[in-house]
């Protein structure tokens, strides 16, 4: 995507004739962010690429920003077919469905119109909250991590394998969430406060959409696992408790590891999660799932096997990738072998210096590299933190080098101004659920005069 981009908007911007095309994505309470972009005109040879190229930039702004209603200042002809794609193509019905409808409440529309509504955005100061006795979760596709945080020091982490996105029966998911913060709790003398770090959209610790319940039917999901965090909540007794998306917590993390802002996280675990945090230290109103954000025009591109979409970030940054590279790398294993069991085997031939895994890494670099430049068409970031499972050992730092690779040769001038981050050991694995014991704020009690 990102040389395609570039290439697109060079040729349009400098052919005569070319307008300029202005999308503006809506959420709730008039929140609007722009985008820019130009387009060739109707009658040049290369117009066929307007319609292919805008559905990606459309797709990219629904699930880095997230919004229920567009608005475009741009071809008719081109607003009719954005319409049509997303009331009958099948990946275009699933953005619809699960951003417009079920993270925002309403279905997508798309308006032609000359005078788009000005931008107006909203931020959240949310985390750096150490004081008391906290419990932070991280809830993952393959594993659950937990930490116990005292005044800011942390006196116990674990993670436990578990198995949650097939499982039809949210009582699984319920128990093995009271199972961590009961072990957590053991370290402490009390709980004052809960905060969580989970794959999915969240509004006051409601479920909106998550893959980690996938499995559920949607007559249950809408019956028991919504309110899932605020049944947890009341069995800890009220305690204050914040759940959010566990790209945002990447990205507060970043932030609060670094100590600075304009921080893009990126989290390669079982799928990709994705953060933001701007300029001013806050969090956003963007929902960040990174997961679909095309990656790979290629026609043979990979399939993503939630979404049915081709090119998106979950095969790029994630166990998947690392699965899906084995063949092409030379390594063979069991056809049973599971996604984990996949990641571990090829961390323990590249820390046994094995070139085949070194190229399985070097080639998530350059995935990463390239996506870093069309990532930075959307977000005015300075520092991205990597982490996540996938960076653990040795490959994290070959991934990321690589990546510096990439941005140095192919955006020499984005590479000066773009620092690459990849935390201790430590934090990569666990990070997530540090940061996270930090979202509630505790109010203090009130003295009766």
């Amino acid at each position: 995507m990102a040389l395609a981009y570039r290439k697109f908007l060079e040729a349009a911007s400098e052919t005569p004739g070319a307008r300029p095309v202005t999308l503006a994505l809506e959420q709730l309470d008039g929140l609007v962010s722009h985008h820019r972009m130009w387009m060739f005109p109707a009658d040049d040879p290369r117009a066929s690429a307007n319609f292919p190229v805008l559905e990606r930039v459309v797709k990219t702004l629904l699930w880095s920003r997230g919004g229920w209603r567009l608005h475009i200042d741009g071809p008719p002809e081109l607003v009719a077919a954005l319409q049509r794609h997303y009331r009958e193509s099948p990946t275009g019905r699933f953005d619809e469905e699960t951003v417009a409808r079920r993270m925002f409440d309403h279905p997508l529309e798309i308006v032609a119109t000359c005078h788009p509504p000005p931008e107006r955005a909203s931020s959240l100061r949310l985390g750096r909250h150490w004081e008391g006795c906290r419990i932070g979760f991280d809830l993952g596709g393959s594993d659950r991590k937990v930490a116990a945080v005292k005044d800011g020091e942390v006196l116990f982490s674990e993670e436990t394998p578990w198995d949650p996105y097939f499982q039809k029966d949210p009582q699984y998911h319920y128990e093995g969430i009271m199972d961590s913060l009961r072990r957590a709790a053991a370290h402490l003398p009390r709980v004052d406060a809960i905060g969580g770090s989970a794959a999915g959209v969240y509004v006051n610790n409601r479920v909106k959409v998550a893959s980690l319940f996938r499995g559920v039917p949607p007559e249950l999901f809408e019956r028991r696992v919504k309110d899932l965090f605020l049944e947890v909540q009341r069995a800890w007794g009220g305690v204050p408790m914040v759940v959010m998306n566990d790209g945002e917590v990447t990205a507060l993390a970043g932030s609060m590891l670094l100590g600075c802002t304009s921080v893009l996280g990126i989290a390669l675990g079982t799928s990709t999660a994705g953060g933001w945090v701007n300029r001013e230290g806050n969090l956003t109103s963007w929902i960040n799932e990174l997961a679909f954000v095309p990656v790979d025009l290629q026609p043979q591109a990979p399939r993503d096997e939630w979404s049915g979409d081709c090119g998106v970030g979950a095969q790029y940054f994630s166990q998947q990738a690392v699965g899906r590279l084995l063949e092409p790398a030379g390594i063979e294993v069991p056809a049973a072998m599971s996604l984990p069991e996949k990641l571990r085997h090829v961390q323990a031939l590249l820390a046994g210096g094995d070139e085949r895994a070194r190229r399985i890494y070097e080639t998530l670099g350059a995935y990463l590299g390239y996506q870093l430049a069309y990532l930075a068409e959307f977000y005015p970031m300075e520092h991205v933190l990597v982490l996540g499972r996938v960076t653990s050992g040795p490959g994290g730092q070959v991934m990321v080098e690589h990546a510096r690779q990439v941005l140095h040769v192919e955006f020499p001038a984005l590479a000066t101004r773009l620092s690459l981050h990849l935390p201790e050991e430590r934090f990569k694995r666990h990070g997530q659920a540090i940061a996270a014991a930090s979202l509630p704020e505790i109010q203090p009690l009130t003295e009766i005069p």
